[in-house]
Order: structure tokens, then sequence, then C-alpha cells
């Protein structure tokens, strides 16, 4: 995987504003941040210095990579803008926010966070689900965070609910670079969304 074969030129990071419990998440995110910063692939993020949010782009700036946040004018005004990233944008509202990161980006990578973070995996994730865009998700599995996620996703297809092959458009690794490569070699699933009908009873 070199930076002239990869596709993805931009990719839209969401994770949380807080640290977590332990270091290995911040970590996690530091890893994250240098590994795009090397591979050439801009950070696309929403732009605050909080958590690890901030501790994503701290670490894509120090490896010499490009970052664009993009924050809503509510944190903004609370003074929540990264002070050091290469551009950013300010939003009237977070549903702007959200539109215009899936927008900019080429692909999408989850890091443990709270509501906020799932609510937008899963936004991007059922758009590519309904073909609206055509874009790689993934998360960065830190110390099995997102083990649960992925057993609440098998249990929906199996409850056919969702395919399988939709599951597994969320993408799981815990090693930065390897989830990268396989985000960039990702192929739109081509199975029919809805189940059959189930004859009454």
């Amino acid at each position: 995987m070199t930076t002239s074969t990869l596709k993805l030129k931009r990719i839209a990071v969401y994770c949380g504003s807080n640290f977590g419990i332990s270091p290995v998440y911040a970590e996690g995110a530091r890893a994250l941040g240098t590994a795009l910063a090397e591979l050439g692939i801009a950070l696309v993020y929403g732009g605050t210095h909080k958590g690890l949010m901030g501790v994503t782009a701290d670490a894509v700036l120090a490896a010499g990579g490009e970052v664009h946040g993009v924050i809503s004018q509510r944190l903004f005004d609370r003074g929540h803008l990264h002070p050091g990233l290469s551009r950013h944008e300010i939003t009237p509202d977070m549903r702007s926010r959200k539109a215009r990161m899936a927008e900019l980006a080429d692909g999408f990578i989850a890091l443990p966070g709270g509501l906020g973070t799932l609510e937008e995996l899963f936004e991007v994730a059922t758009l590519t689900q309904l073909g609206d865009h055509v874009k790689p998700s993934g998360v960065l599995n830190i110390n099995g965070f997102y083990n649960p996620m992925r057993a609440m996703l098998e249990n929906m297809a199996r409850e056919e609910f969702m395919r399988i092959e939709h599951v597994d458009m969320i993408q799981l690794d815990a090693d930065p670079k390897r989830l990268i490569a396989r985000m960039d070699t990702w192929e739109m699933p081509t199975v029919e969304k809805w189940f059959p009908a189930k004859p009454a009873t």
C-alpha cells in the first residue's frame, strides 16, 4: 500500500470528545492520526481540540499531515475549535456539520466514542447500504471496544433485519494501516436489502 495507489484521499474520523477510561484509546487515536499522515490521507473531523478528536488531529499535524475541521457554530462560539488546523469551516448546526463531513470524505473511520460517534457511523453506513453514496466505513477496534457492536449487527442479520453483507460493510480492525488498506480495496455489496415476506401462519 503506497500513497500513490490509494483511492482514499480524505477520511472522516468520528470519535469521542472524551478520552475514555484507558490510555489505550488515546494511543490508538494517535496511531491512526500518524498512519493517515504517513499515507498522505487528509483527516476530516469535527474540528475540536477535545478528547480523542484532539488527539487524532494533533497526531496528523505532528506527522506533517493535513487536517480539515468542520465545526458547528455553537461549538465554535464555546471556544472548542482546534487552533492549529490546516483549514476549518463553520456550519450552522450539527446536521449540516455531518452532511459536510460526509461530502468531503472518501471513507469513514470510527474510533471509540459515545452516542454521537455511533450515530455518525451508522448514518454513513446506512447511506452506503441505500446507495446514496458508495464509500467504505470501518472502526478501529481498540481494546475490542466495538466487539459488542459487531455482535449486535450479526444478531440483526440472524433475525433477518439486515444482510450479513451489509454487516460486513463496517470493517473492524485494531491496526490502523491494515484497516485503511481493507477500506481502500472495499467493494460495494450487490445484494438485495429486503428479505422475502414470510407466509402468514
